[in-house]
């Protein structure tokens, strides 16, 4: 069963926040608010945030220079994932995704479920790794935020977590890099 061994470190990650909304200023970014303040709260470090239109290549352009900032550990996009014609988050990122996180959609549905009940199907929540970047990209709702930070995220970076965390990963994801440049 999952627990926090207290006898681990916490190691704050660098985490950046991406909203995407045709429809919202920063001022009016209740999810974005959501993800920062628990990002603070969990004592991980906010290294950027930023709000962009529901456009393919802007949303790609942003998430991509911070893939490339390699004091970028996660990033966690808001908005966008539903099935309106604007809604183009996932059609933006998982083209960059080199590997799928297909546990977090469905840890996600789970929990969006006791909620929202059927619903949940609306959104195309998903997840994946590009280089030594976690990307997820969560719905536009403040409650959705706040599910996937508290049910999800909350665990998956933090180091205390057992049986077993992203962060303690982290400094392996590059592996195949490395042992490409030493072939």
């Amino acid at each position: 069963m999952s627990r926090i061994d207290e006898s681990r470190p916490f190691i704050p990650v660098a985490i950046a926040v991406l909203t995407v909304s045709d429809s919202r200023s920063m001022k009016e970014d209740r999810s974005g608010d959501v993800l920062v303040q628990r990002i603070r709260d969990s004592g991980h470090n906010l290294v950027d945030r930023s709000l962009v239109t529901d456009d393919v290549e802007i949303i790609r352009e942003t998430v991509q220079n911070w893939i490339d900032n390699e004091s970028i550990d996660v990033v966690v996009t808001t908005g966008g994932t539903g099935f309106t014609g604007r809604d183009v988050t996932p059609d933006a990122l998982e083209p960059l995704f080199e590997k799928r996180m297909d546990g977090f959609s469905i840890a996600f549905h789970q929990l969006s479920h006791q909620k929202i009940g059927t619903s949940t199907i609306q959104s195309r929540a998903t997840a994946g790794l590009t280089k030594t970047t976690f990307i997820f990209c969560l719905p536009g709702s403040p409650g959705a935020c706040k599910d996937a930070w508290d049910g999800i995220l909350a665990n998956q970076l933090d180091y205390r977590h057992m049986p077993c965390n992203f962060v303690e990963i982290m400094p392996r994801l590059d592996e195949h890099l490395k042992r490409g440049a030493s072939s």
